[in-house]
């Protein structure tokens, strides 16, 4: 869980602005101890998802595309699973997750 709060206290936190939103799901280092704190010590607000709510989450989105995409390449060693989804996961464009976050129902700027 500590690792969650160092993102947020190095990463997130600083980036943020007043009327920023940070949308989370509902994983347990989430909701950790000065989480929300420190995210609306920068003037944003936190909103967390309906549990499992796959509609909304892009990631559910990716990782859908990802998991079709490793079906058909169909490999069959860890190692080569590994480098295919190197490869896929490089092959995502900036286009391709705006769309992930409109087919969620967000509006990306």
């Amino acid at each position: 869980m500590r690792g969650f709060q160092t993102y947020v206290d190095r990463v997130l936190a600083p980036d943020l602005r007043p009327g920023d939103i940070v949308i989370m799901d509902n994983l347990g280092s989430h909701k950790g101890p000065g989480i929300q704190a420190a995210i609306e010590a920068a003037g944003a607000t936190v909103r967390y998802l309906p549990p499992y709510s796959p509609d909304f989450n892009p990631i559910e989105k990716a990782f859908s595309k990802l998991k079709a995409h490793l079906r058909k390449a169909a490999e069959r060693t860890r190692d080569a699973l590994w480098d295919r989804i190197g490869t896929l996961i490089n092959q995502v464009t900036p286009t391709e997750c705006a769309n992930f976050f409109t087919a969620a129902g967000y509006e990306p700027d």
